[in-house]
């Protein structure tokens, strides 16, 4: 007779389960930190990049998030480059602003952040806007301060200049953000259309050359301004109320 192998399961040891059980805990969770402790256990940050047109309201969105987390005890620092207002602040459409640190060329995030806790000051998200406008140097220290250090960094931006190309920031942002989300508040060209290019107008006429960058607005009586067109329009260089199509090449 072939001898009979029973096969034999080792029963796990519920002892500390129970005891968790009992004291209204789960094991599951022990190693979860309490909210807002990330500080003391190391959790994973995010690189986010929240991008649209001219008018869809980036700034906003990125005023709107340094409450919230404020609000919870949490504390950021608030960066911007090239800001309409032309000072080191964020300020938008609906009146809202907020006092920020201007990106400069030669600025070290990772420096800045580093240099606040030095002083005791607590950092645990940055917001940037026009983050667009960064250099490709600038994100990669943002993606560190995430990576290395656990500072969350949200960043704000258009995705392309009045060229429709581009910019070296959100290219950067593209390539290595954790996250990338178009912001959802549709912006329209003057024919109903969505807009998404943002054109630059010099005397009512289309400009597709010259600087990157030209700090202007969206107001409609100013010489050099800015504004969000559907592509058919975008290329033709129709502005609607009468203007002809007249677009202007320089260098």
């Amino acid at each position: 007779m072939s001898p009979v192998v029973v096969a034999c399961r080792s029963v796990p040891d519920t002892t500390n389960d129970a005891a968790s059980a009992g004291s209204g805990r789960s094991s599951a969770l022990a190693s979860v930190p309490a909210a807002g402790n990330r500080r003391a256990i190391a959790m994973p940050a995010h690189l986010k990049f929240f991008y649209g047109p001219m008018d869809c309201g980036k700034s906003t969105l990125a005023l709107q998030i340094d409450h919230n987390h404020s609000r919870q005890g949490r504390h950021g620092l608030i960066l911007t480059r090239y800001d309409r207002s032309g000072g080191p602040a964020i300020t938008t459409r609906v009146g809202l602003a907020h006092d920020a640190i201007e990106v400069t060329d030669d600025l070290n995030m990772c420096q800045l952040v580093r240099n606040r806790w030095a002083a005791g000051q607590r950092v645990d998200y940055l917001i940037v806007d026009e983050a667009g406008f960064l250099n490709p140097q600038h994100v990669d220290q943002l993606a560190e301060l995430v990576d290395e250090y656990h500072v969350d960094v949200y960043c704000f931006g258009l995705a392309t200049d009045f060229r429709s190309q581009l910019l070296p920031g959100a290219k950067r942002l593209i390539e290595i953000a954790d996250e990338i989300a178009a912001i959802q508040v549709e912006v329209l060209c003057w024919c109903g259309r969505p807009g998404k290019q943002n054109a630059r107008i010099v005397s009512n006429r289309v400009v597709r050359e010259g600087d990157t960058v030209v700090v202007a607005d969206t107001a409609a009586t100013a010489e050099v301004r800015y504004q969000v067109l559907c592509r058919a329009h975008y290329r033709s260089g129709e502005l609607g109320n009468g203007v002809e199509a007249d677009q202007l090449l320089f260098g």
